[in-house]
């Protein structure tokens, strides 16, 4: 592949969330969209691009090198199938990934069967302060560590109007904090600290108007005693001026120290003993979504596909996440603690 050449992106969905999605492409310099893909045509349209309300037609008149699929759970196997049919060999999909995990795994076992690559649009891991995180943790900043925190709190979560006027069908998921959310945070554990032993969860539902559980507590469990801890409540919120920007707070504690994410996006450290914290990231001045982690997860993909750089977040991969998230329902329902089975 040779890196000066332009990539072809085709979109299927278009969403609420779809807006960072064709934002982000707009402005890689490297990347041509070629078309949008929605049930309703009038917001294919609206995205000023060649507008189909049929995925295959759409996939046979633009040749995408890499379809981007922004569709919910229910649709993504019919779409992915299409696409390898079509001859697609680079697929970018949306979490959750599929509508369940054995589902998924058909789904990888026909990619790698055609020698497609499947991404998941698992995008939270490449928060700019996760990055920050990550990179601090592996030069050895606070020793060895011992426990992750992330309290999620985004405030929208209160009444009978809760989500509706952004993402209303949040209201009639079964699964909601974990499965929607919460699995944001799962894989950013993985990111920090590789994959966990065992979880035990403890989940609730406080707002009766909705379908799912709202709040609740998961513990991860590491070699060596390491624990991550996910405390999330959509009913309450942090001190920050844009609560969607981090979602929440975080801890990174170790023998040396401490690493604090806090709602506004910076990050710091305070040696252990020390009172007095310096900035290794200062705060976020994106107005976007997430510290633009959207882009930053797409220019990824793009370095992948022209320059053949490592990629994160392959669904065969990602498989690892959904063990984890029916983990945590499991020990839910039955107050235990589960171990997670050697890949």
């Amino acid at each position: 592949m040779t890196a000066d050449r332009m990539v072809r992106v085709a979109c299927v969905g278009a969403g609420y969330f779809a807006q960072f999605h064709y934002g982000s492409w707009a402005r890689d310099a490297r990347v041509t969209l070629v078309g949008s893909c929605s049930r309703d045509i009038a917001k294919a349209k609206a995205t000023g691009l060649p507008a189909y309300d049929d995925v295959a037609t759409m996939l046979a008149e633009t040749s995408p090198d890499i379809l981007d699929v922004i569709l919910p759970p229910v649709a993504h196997a019919e779409t992915i199938r299409k696409a390898l049919s079509a001859g697609v060999k680079w697929l970018i999909c949306q979490k959750p990934f599929c509508n369940d995990l054995d589902e998924a795994k058909q789904i990888v076992a026909e990619a790698k069967a055609v020698g497609a690559i499947i991404v998941v649009h698992e995008n939270f891991r490449f928060q700019p302060w996760f990055r920050a995180i990550k990179s601090a943790l592996d030069d050895g900043l606070i020793g060895d560590v011992m426990q992750v925190t992330f309290r999620l709190r985004p405030g929208d979560g209160q009444g009978p109007d809760a989500y509706l006027d952004r993402q209303p069908y949040f209201q009639q998921m079964e699964r909601f904090l974990i499965h929607e959310t919460g699995v944001h945070y799962i894989d950013t554990f993985r990111f920090l600290l590789g994959d966990p032993t065992a979880v035990y969860a403890d989940l609730q539902k406080l707002n009766p108007v909705i379908a799912g559980e709202d709040a609740g507590h998961v513990l991860l469990s590491y070699p060596n005693g390491v624990r991550a801890i996910l405390d999330g409540n959509r009913n309450l919120d942090h001190a920050a001026d844009n609560l969607r920007r981090t979602m929440g707070e975080a801890l990174v504690e170790g023998t040396r120290g401490t690493i604090t994410l806090a709602g506004d996006g910076s990050v710091s450290f305070r040696p252990f003993g020390a009172t007095e914290s310096v900035c290794i990231l200062p705060p976020d001045e994106w107005d976007g979504f997430g510290g633009d982690c959207v882009h930053a997860l797409q220019t990824h993909v793009i370095s992948g596909f022209l320059d053949g750089k490592a990629i994160e977040n392959e669904a065969s991969d990602y498989l690892m996440v959904i063990e984890i998230e029916n983990a945590i329902y499991k020990s839910s329902r039955s107050g235990s603690k589960m171990r997670l089975q050697d890949r």
